[in-house]
């Protein structure tokens, strides 16, 4: 978790990475139209930290971009950062209740929308989940999309290393609008998280997005017809999230383990050591060859 400070006025805001010390509550994701107002709701269950503040967390020409947008007291008017006022309103219930309302949302305001609460000055912030919302262009005229998913197989020049060989198995979701998804994977039914990475946002590809997510299993697993790899992808479709998958089996035997590896170096060496036995014999025998021959030849010029 990272830790800079954002000011606003004379207050200073740090990032902690307490996050879990507070629970919070944020509206689930959303899909709107054009000028559509759009309301998301925090809420948290510490009643000391009265200020609650509201950040804009999109992508700027590839980059992650962490914007501050206002914050306030429960018992105060908001203040706001720049020109938000005119596109945001913040409203309070309580202490630990509150409101970000975007007037009528653009396609520009797709982004994730965090709640943040913090007690004063040089305290640590604590963080919502984050909703994230994408408002659709009227332009666009696109429908929402969702992902084809596919499994590929590992290559197979792909060995590891003699302590670990290890294939990647690759998932790839493709044409899906808008980019409301998550990738997990599971092996044999059961979950996995290790040796599982995905790409951290989901790419634009002309009208529709893709997303990427690899796993590494060990060559062991993979050489085995039984075990099912099996990648799923979550898709929010602005009403419910629908899951969509695609799997497939480990290969039969072959693939380069260490044993194997092992078995066939000590094999190239015996083969190896026995070559130069034989050279050497057939070496000796042609040299004892052609000294006889040198000693019937002294003969016969005598």
């Amino acid at each position: 978790m990272f830790s800079p400070v954002h000011t606003f006025g004379s207050l200073f805001i740090w990032f902690s990475c307490q996050v879990s010390a507070v629970i919070f509550q944020q509206s689930p994701p959303q899909i709107v139209k054009d000028s559509t107002e759009v309301q998301i709701n925090c809420s948290h269950d510490d009643t000391s930290l009265s200020i609650m503040l509201w950040y804009e967390h999109r992508t700027v020409q590839d980059s992650l971009s962490m914007t501050l947008i206002g914050s306030g007291y429960d018992t105060s008017a908001p203040n706001y950062e720049g020109q938000f006022e005119q596109q945001f309103k913040l409203t309070r219930e309580d202490a630990v209740r509150g409101s970000l309302i975007i007037r009528k949302a653009n396609p520009s305001q797709s982004a994730v929308y965090f709640c943040a609460a913090t007690a004063n000055n040089n305290q640590p912030a604590y963080f919502g989940q984050g909703t994230k919302l994408t408002v659709l262009g009227k332009e666009d005229g696109l429908n929402i999309t969702p992902p084809t998913v596919q499994v590929l197989r590992p290559s197979s020049k792909e060995c590891g290393n003699d302590d670990a060989p290890k294939k990647t198995i690759v998932c790839v979701a493709s044409g899906f609008y808008p980019d409301h998804v998550s990738v997990s994977w599971q092996v044999d039914g059961e979950a996995v998280t290790t040796g599982v990475a995905t790409d951290n946002a989901a790419l634009r590809e002309d009208d529709f997005y893709k997303i990427t997510s690899r796993l590494r299993v060990s060559t062991k697993n993979w050489f085995n017809p039984e075990t099912v790899f099996t990648c799923t992808v979550s898709f929010y479709n602005g009403t419910h999230t629908e899951t969509y998958s695609d799997s497939l089996h480990g290969e039969e035997g072959g693939g380069m383990t260490r044993e194997k590896y092992l078995r066939s170096t000590q094999t190239a060496k015996l083969s190896y050591g026995v070559f130069i036995i034989k050279s050497s014999i057939y070496g000796a025998c042609v040299a004892f060859l052609v000294w006889k021959l040198q000693r019937s030849a002294g003969k016969q010029n005598h």
